[in-house]
């Protein structure tokens, strides 16, 4: 059930409108519930559900949406990638997004350095099609591998170099834009003889590009004196580019205007020389006001980057990469990160090293680490793009949000104005962890507003008034390069005088004279606390959960609010991330994990999704999740869709008919053990003519073959043993065994079991036949779940001492993070510290076991609870010492994520999403490569899709040792 939003107009504009879009538009044009609850928020504190979403296909396409919006008094807010933090992509309107379709690079030319593009490119594709020839797009925000360009001209973005390449507005060319009133022109650098024919020409052209003469010519002084003073002076209209001396540059002008001004069709953009080379000098601070202060200094070194974060921000990272990077940053509590390009790698670390020395002479300085390795590089680096993410949560655990999220000063007042801006925090009785683009004033910080008190708001809007007004003490704007939006553009008549908001407002009505494009930001401003994400007098709906959501304090509102909208899991490059497999495949909003966290927000909410737990709209949404836990790693706020998506599936069936697979797959376990009765008759049947009508009535993939049930099972043959190996003298270790290899590959247990002993330890099973209760919790069936989960923790705590290892990672992935979650009992937690993998165990237990020498080369394929639960160094470490050349495939999903890719309708996606990395790796391995793969369902999956035999690393390290199952397999 849903609510129709209250967008201002009647329910016959509604209607007409529609029907207006749906005739001429080509692309889709939505106004279904989910669609609408997705696009409700972007990046900020702001909520305004649309009145209709729509995907223009071509610029075709957006001159029709316009038309038909036009026709009726729609208001219009384009969108991006939905990034935004202040609030600009958001509206009751209909929000056009560019980035499903109007995603191309339209011309690219090498000699001229030029690039001509539709406004929903992502940056990162336009770097991919720049990097062949050397070249690349100079402003790079944290956000590049989501970002679009036309979102980054709406906001005149910036990033980590723009002292050395400056802002979107420095490169951009050309711009060819489209009125709300319907007129297409194209705008740029202008000379008064080109601007006085097309005046006399007359017509819309003409009318605009006069009145943006006239605007200029009759206010020279306040256009020199008051805009343009530093180049973070983002907030309201950039009306210095239309100076003679600066070329009277429209193109220039509307960057920044967050699509209150026109519509972007095309954009020509500059390209810049790629540096052959690249070093990275970070530098060490007793905290972030004495970096600040040593920014001029640095300045004179001409640094490509100089960026700044505090201990705050570095003690939030996820992911054992970054953390590991954070343990390799030099002494201090504050660092600035300083890059150096040159020709040479030599000449690009003398750079960085000459830094460092400088850095040393500045005041407060405390150490330094300089390295020239890309690896390290991007390593160190990557603590810094988090950050929109991180700081979103303090260490904690309280939350923080943007707001005041990105202003600047002029530099030689930054450590100034931080120092005061810290003291305005505390007499607010605020805190927030600062981080942001020192070299140019830029300070970017979360903030713990009380958005879910009346109190609390009524802060929040003391702070944003006496922010403004200290900023402006400084020189500064209230926006460096996320724009006003809805955040800021109330209090730019605390920064700017009467008559340049009087400016302001006439070339907004210059361009959009009935205010349909994006109302309420820049001009005529909407009021900063209004439209709040949380609204204090909003009556949630009571949710009981089952999963006890531990970080969130048992809120599952909370937790799925974590999203804030930074659009990680919109990423798409290869080996960026596993998260979201299936949003790389269809590219819609919907399959993203902030499309799903979006729906389970406003079902918690109750005012848009009106039924809660029986959602449809919330169902269809999380269908494509495959639960392969990426977002709980790869997200930089650890939203874990997983678990949501287990929690929503467990009351959304409650005392209802399930899926099939729920019954087939969710049941597995106990199928595998009755089939182990008599395992060749079992695998006969499968394989039989009746195996279509037995995946039909499974809900099964017609595709997929009915996987073989092992002719002994791993359990049998190891109770079975006559005698175990000599020795243990490390003492006993706990082997868990899994239904997957128990019952399918027990030969990747005994190979564990062979590798173990001869490592030198005691290895046991759990009593009985045990189960983590994976395929349960993974299909909703929490009930189920929690018997099969307790059991298991029952069996394990009967040896409190002993500890447990796991071969399959999903097993162990759910023993150590589900099954507390779960259980939330003691035993549970203890359970699960006492959990670790195959390679961790021999590491820690055996630090100076060496491996039989394999000698072989090797392509290895990450199990995605696996990457998200410890990642992958204790088999890095394992493979070294065994002598094996491994290669592993980039971070992706194999795409059969359990019983996901066996599922009827599911088929496709998994094949598609097996295609991202995977089956490409394979393709280009050589045949005597080894392919390894612990989990269970990769296994399956390269079999079945990719035509090889993968193997466990135990198996690889048994070698000859393991003994072989009897039987086919």
């Amino acid at each position: 059930m849903a609510r129709t939003p209250d967008t201002g107009l009647t329910p016959r504009t509604r209607e007409d409108v529609l029907a207006a879009l749906r005739r001429t538009v080509r692309g889709e044009v939505t106004d279904e519930t989910g669609r609408l609850a997705q696009y409700s928020a972007d990046a900020s504190n702001y909520r305004r559900t649309p009145l209709a979403v729509v995907f223009p296909r071509d610029r075709e396409d957006i001159v029709a949406a316009v038309a038909a919006c036009r026709e009726h008094g729609v208001p219009i807010t384009g969108r991006g990638a939905g990034t935004s933090t202040s609030g600009q992509a958001v509206g009751s309107g209909v929000v056009l997004d560019f980035s499903r379709h109007c995603n191309r690079v339209l011309a690219l030319d090498p000699e001229s350095r030029t690039a001509r593009v539709e406004p929903g490119l992502v940056l990162d594709d336009l770097q991919a099609a720049a990097a062949p020839h050397g070249l690349l797009f100079g402003p790079d925000p944290s956000t590049h591998s989501r970002c679009t360009i036309g979102g980054m001209i709406g906001n005149n973005a910036c990033g980590s170099h723009s002292l050395a390449w400056g802002r979107t507005s420095d490169n951009v060319v050309e711009l060819e834009v489209l009125t709300y009133g319907g007129t297409v022109l194209t705008v740029g650098a202008t000379t008064r003889a080109e601007l006085d024919a097309a005046v006399a020409e007359g017509g819309e052209r003409g009318r605009l590009l006069g009145a943006a003469r006239d605007l200029a010519l009759g206010n020279l002084a306040p256009l020199r004196t008051e805009l343009g003073r530093f180049p973070r002076q983002v907030s309201g209209y950039a009306l210095e580019h239309l100076l003679p001396e600066n070329g009277f540059d429209l193109a220039r002008a509307l960057v920044g205007s967050e699509g209150t001004c026109a519509v972007i069709l095309s954009a020509t953009v500059s390209l810049v020389r790629r540096p052959a080379h690249r070093a990275l000098a970070v530098l060490g601070y007793p905290d972030a006001c004495q970096a600040a202060d040593a920014v001029p200094a640095l300045l004179e070194h001409a640094p490509m980057t100089l960026e700044g974060l505090d201990r705050t921000l570095a003690r939030m990272v996820r992911g054992a990469d970054a953390k590991q990077a954070v343990r390799e940053l030099p002494a201090g509590d504050a660092w600035l990160f300083a890059e150096t390009g040159a020709d040479t790698p030599e000449e690009a670390l003398a750079q960085a090293e000459a830094l460092a020395e400088a850095a040393a002479r500045t005041p407060g300085f405390t150490a330094s680490r300089t390295t020239g390795d890309p690896a390290r590089q991007r390593s160190l680096w990557r603590v810094r793009e988090d950050g929109a993410g991180l700081a979103t949560r303090l260490p904690d655990g309280s939350e923080a949000w943007p707001g005041w999220e990105d202003a600047a000063v002029p530099p030689a007042q930054l450590g100034a104005y931080l120092r005061e801006f810290y003291a305005l925090l505390d007499s607010h009785g605020l805190r927030g962890a600062v981080y942001g683009h020192f070299g140019e004033g830029c300070l970017h910080v979360r903030i713990d507003f009380d958005f879910a008190t009346r109190e609390g708001t009524g802060i929040f809007r003391a702070f944003l008034t006496d922010a403004a007004r200290l900023v402006a003490a400084h020189g500064g704007s209230p926006s460096g390069e996320h724009g006003d939006g809805q955040a800021r553009s109330e209090f730019l008549p605390l920064v700017h005088k009467p008559a340049t908001m009087a400016l302001f407002e006439r070339f907004k009505d210059t361009w959009d004279p009935t205010g349909g494009l994006n109302p309420g930001i820049i001009v005529r401003a909407l009021r900063a606390d209004h439209d709040l994400r949380q609204d204090p007098d909003r009556p949630l709906i009571p949710l009981e959960t089952v999963l006890s959501y531990p970080e969130d304090g048992g809120d599952f509102a909370r937790a799925v609010g974590r999203c804030v909208g930074v659009g990680k899991c919109r990423t798409t490059a290869v080996g960026s991330a596993v998260m979201c497999p299936s949003y790389r495949v269809t590219r819609d909003e919907r399959d993203s994990t902030r499309g799903r966290a979006r729906l389970l927000y406003e079902m918690t909410q109750g005012e848009v999704i009106t039924d809660g737990w029986r959602s449809t709209e919330v169902r269809d949404a999380l269908d494509l999740c495959l639960s392969c836990k990426g977002c709980s790693t790869d997200c930089p706020v650890g939203g874990d869709m997983a678990s949501y998506k287990a929690e929503f599936l467990h009351h959304h069936y409650r005392r209802r008919i399930r899926p099939l697979s729920h019954y087939s797959m969710g049941w597995l376990p106990l199928w595998s053990r009755a089939a182990s009765v008599a395992p060749r008759v079992v695998n006969a049947v499968t394989r039989s003519r009746l195996a279509p009508l037995i995946k039909r009535a499974g809900g099964i993939a017609p595709e997929r073959p009915v996987p073989a049930f092992a002719e002994e099972t791993f359990l049998n043959w190891f109770r079975g043993r006559r005698t175990a190996a000599p020795g243990g003298e490390r003492g006993p270790v706990m082997l868990w065994v899994d239904s997957f290899n128990n019952h399918f590959s027990p030969q990747v247990l005994r190979a564990g079991v062979t590798v173990l002993e001869s490592a030198g330890f005691e290895v046991h099973v759990p009593p009985g036949t045990q189960c983590c209760g994976l395929t349960w919790m993974t299909t909703g069936q929490l009930g189920v779940a929690r018997k099969v989960a307790g059991r298991a923790v029952e069996a394990l705590s009967a040896t409190p001492d002993m500890p447990v290892v796991g071969l399959e990672p999903s097993c162990t992935s759910a023993l150590r993070s589900d099954v507390p979650r779960l259980l939330d009992t003691p035993r549970a937690h203890a359970t699960a510290a006492r959990v670790r993998t195959f390679a961790e165990f021999l590491l820690e237990q055996a630090p100076d076991y060496v491996p039989p020498r394999v000698g072989a080369r090797s392509l290895s394929q990450t199990h995605c609870h696996q990457h998200a639960d410890g990642g992958t160094g204790a088999d890095e470490e394992l493979l070294r010492r065994a002598g094996v050349d491994d290669t592993r495939v980039p971070s992706s999903c194999c795409g059969l994520a359990g019983n996901f890719g066996f599922e009827r309708e599911h088929y496709d996606i998994s094949v598609a999403a097996a295609e991202e990395a995977l089956l490409p790796a394979l393709r280009a391995a050589a045949p005597d490569t080894v392919v390894l793969a612990d989990g269970f369902s990769c296994r399956t999956q390269i079999q079945q899709l990719g035509g090889r035999t993968p193997v466990h690393l135990a198996e690889l390290l048994a070698g000859s040792g393991a003994e072989e199952p009897p039987g086919d397999e």
